[in-house]
């Protein structure tokens, strides 16, 4: 058994793509729309065959953030210290937030936090 996809919902959805694609090497499929309801999408795959939807629906409202039950964040392995550091920077430099690291932590991962453009936390590892 495996997860298939973990899903997003975002208010500005090509805004999200874009950042999946431009900085963790996502692959878009096409955008799916129904226009009976509104509802938009893109499957994101990544090398390692997992696969993010960023779903879209104009009554969807909740606004992401801070701590909360349920999602709490999206793990990316980079492969190595110098791979985490260099996107980390990259990140810092394109001003997206930067939470945390990077860092040792006490589990054991090398690793920094981010925010994607909604205000999810993003780990980004070894």
């Amino acid at each position: 058994m495996k997860i298939e996809h973990v899903a997003i919902w975002t208010r500005e959805l090509e805004r999200l793509r874009t950042f999946y694609e431009t900085y963790f090497d996502a692959q878009s499929g096409a955008r799916y729309h129904n226009p009976n309801t509104g509802f938009q999408s893109y499957f994101l795959s990544f090398a390692g065959g997992a696969r993010l939807e960023l779903m879209y629906r104009g009554d969807i409202h909740e606004e992401p953030g801070g701590e909360r039950l349920g999602y709490a964040h999206l793990a990316f392995a980079t492969g190595s210290r110098t791979a985490v550091d260099k996107l980390t920077a990259r990140l810092a430099a394109a001003e997206y937030k930067l939470l945390s690291g990077p860092r040792w932590t006490g589990d054991g991962y090398y690793e920094s936090v981010i925010l994607d453009p909604d205000g999810n936390r993003i780990e980004i590892t070894v």
